[in-house]
This record gives C-alpha cells, sequence and structure tokens, in this order.
C-alpha cells in the first residue's frame, strides 16, 4: 500500500503577514488584491480570526469588508510569499524526491520507500517547517492523493490526520458534498437539486446515473471518489503548457492607451515566466473581459516559438487589434501557448 501526505499550509498569506509582522497576530486579517476592500479584487487568505464572521478565499473584497469591517486588509505580496514557499518546497525535498507541488502552499509526498513510519515522517515536516519559518502546517496521510488532501482538510489548523479506507465512510460521508475534492459550485448545485447534500448521499448514487448526469469522465471521477479510490501517482514534474498572465482595471476603461500599455506589461512578464522556464512559445492570445462581463479572444500563431518580450507584444498588439472595443473594459490577459523546451 502507497503512504502519500498532502502537507497544506495553514491560512498562508495570511500567516506569512503575521509572521514577518508580529503585531498582526491573532488579529483577523484579509489578504487580496490591492488591499484596499472597495477594489474589485478578491480575498487571497483569510486569517483563522477572520473566518468566523464567514469571510472565504476568492471572495469579493467588498463582501469581505461588509461582512468584517474591522478586519485588517493587506495586499498581496507575491513574491514574498513564494521566497518562504520555496524555503518549504526544499524542506519537503530533504525528505524524499518523491514530492508533487500542488501550488504555492500544499504538496504531495510519496514516502512509501522510507523506513520511518508516515506519522514520524509528518510530524518532522511539521518542526522543520516551524523551525524555518514560524509557520504551521496540516498534514493529511492516507494510501492515494485524494484521500490524503481531504485528510489535511479535516483537523485545521496544525492537524496530523490519518485517514485509512475503512474511515472513509465515519469521517467522509457526513460531510457536505462540497468538501469532495472535485466538486464546485456549480456542482453542488446540480447535486442540493436532485436532494443530495453529503458524500454519503452521492456514495449511494449508481455509477450510470452519475455519467448519465455528469459525463462519463466526470461521473466516474465521483463514483470512485466518494469510495477512496484514486490510482493517481505522485507527478514531481510537470512541462507547463501555457504561461498566462491579466489583470483586472479598478474602473472598466475606454482608454485604447492604457489598454495597450497594460497589455505590454503583461507581455513583458509573461517572456520573463518563459525565460525562468528555460521555454519558448508560439501561439499568443489576448483575452478582453468587457463591463458587460462578455469575454473575447484572438490568437496568433508564430512562425517560430520565441521567448522575446518584443516578438510577443508585436503579435499581441496585432491580436489586440481585431476587438470592436465599443464598450468599456474590465480585464486584458495575455497567454503563450505551444510551448518547447529552449535547445
Amino acid at each position: 500500500m502507497r503512504r502519500i501526505l498532502h502537507v497544506d499550509m495553514d491560512a498562508f498569506f495570511a500567516a506569512v503577514e503575521q509572521q514577518r509582522r508580529p503585531e498582526l497576530r491573532g488579529k483577523a486579517i484579509i489578504v487580496g488584491g490591492s488591499g484596499d476592500p472597495q477594489s474589485r479584487g478578491v480575498v487571497s487568505t483569510a486569517s483563522y480570526e477572520a473566518r468566523p464572521y464567514g469571510v472565504g478565499s476568492a471572495m469579493p473584497l467588498r463582501t469581505a469588508y461588509a461582512l468584517c469591517p474591522h478586519c485588517i486588509f493587506l495586499p498581496v505580496d507575491y513574491d514574498y510569499y513564494a521566497s518562504v514557499s520555496k524555503r518549504i518546497k526544499e524542506i519537503l525535498h530533504e525528505i524524499t524526491p518523491k514530492v508533487e507541488e500542488g501550488g504555492i502552499d500544499e504538496a504531495y509526498l510519496d514516502v512509501s520507500d522510507l523506513d520511518e513510519s508516515p506519522e514520524a515522517i509528518a510530524k518532522e515536516i511539521k518542526r522543520r517547517i516551524r523551525e524555518a519559518t514560524g509557520l504551521s502546517c496540516s498534514v493529511g496521510i492516507a494510501s492515494n492523493k485524494l484521500l490524503a488532501k481531504m485528510a489535511s482538510d479535516l483537523r485545521k489548523p496544525d492537524g496530523l490526520t490519518v485517514l485509512t479506507p475503512k474511515e472513509i465512510k465515519n469521517l467522509l460521508w457526513p460531510l457536505k458534498a462540497r468538501k469532495l475534492v472535485g466538486i464546485g459550485p456549480r456542482t453542488e448545485l446540480k447535486l442540493e437539486q436532485r436532494g443530495i447534500r453529503t458524500i454519503g448521499e452521492l456514495a449511494g448514487v449508481a455509477a450510470e446515473t452519475l455519467v448519465e448526469w455528469f459525463g462519463n469522465a466526470f461521473g466516474r471521477y465521483l463514483y470512485d471518489a466518494v469510495r477512496g479510490i484514486d490510482e493517481r501517482p505522485i507527478v514531481t514534474h510537470r512541462a507547463p503548457k501555457s504561461h498566462s498572465r491579466e489583470v483586472t482595471f479598478e474602473e472598466d476603461t475606454d482608454d485604447t492607451a492604457a489598454v495597450k500599455s497594460t497589455l505590454e506589461a503583461l507581455v513583458r512578464r509573461v517572456a520573463e515566466d518563459l525565460r525562468s522556464e528555460g521555454c519558448t512559445g508560439r501561439t499568443v492570445t489576448v483575452k478582453l473581459r468587457f463591463a458587460d462581463f462578455e469575454t473575447h479572444t484572438h490568437s496568433k500563431t508564430l512562425d517560430t516559438p520565441t521567448d522575446v518580450p518584443e516578438v510577443i507584444a508585436e503579435a499581441a498588439l496585432e491580436c489586440l487589434e481585431r476587438f470592436d472595443i465599443s464598450k468599456r473594459v474590465r480585464l486584458i490577459g495575455v497567454r503563450v501557448e505551444k510551448l518547447s523546451e529552449k535547445g
């Protein structure tokens, strides 16, 4: 049986801010966007002190402010968070090379080949991370990635949970269906419309019925997931399929010059991302979202892959000229795909 750990940092962005600014410890803080609660940004992370007020990730900052006006709002300092994340990932790679990074604040480890018990390894990880960063993490231990991830969420913050197949019915089935990895708001609504509100109730639906409701791939995933079945391996390296950047304007704009300059700035950042990954890209796509939330894209495929910002910018501006900008622009983004490694 495989032994998989899921390491999940607790309220990562907020915890980092509280660690580097001791005066914030124990206070309700919200990290998101520019830090202005009246802006269009969304909540990236809310500290555990803010969560009892109903504040959650991806919530509009204005909504978070209405729920918790006395919260302290802070801007996202992604570069600093990434530097802390890098140190944490270094610690995990010191444990085993079989590490799959799930994001800036989480990772999976396959410790099946290690002599120590997974509980001992988890405790060592928690100790090293706390000593190096002052931060806490929650660790889930199971026989696969799905169960390990769900286990890490059962006892937060600073938890350590072992989830065996025999405990699925007792620990997971009473939970709301939304707690199952892969179920978002739309799927949750569809299930509720059919009278299904818990993972256990979902487990009572036949595979054929789930396929009928959600299609073959997702329907069969749900049938397996509620039973704790997950054969996915730990993937230690993923070649990126694309690099993209986008930004939402503070106010909708019809200023063409501002849209162009913003696009050029995004192109520079994407080009930096490509160079840092040692990649070049061939297809450039520009996305515009208008004030009415209507979204359109235009693409151009280059003759040869590139990471040169001027070449990417030229293609992006050609794409931009193909838009009918008769409405005010809310968001602009650029994506470079069809990537290949530099020789």
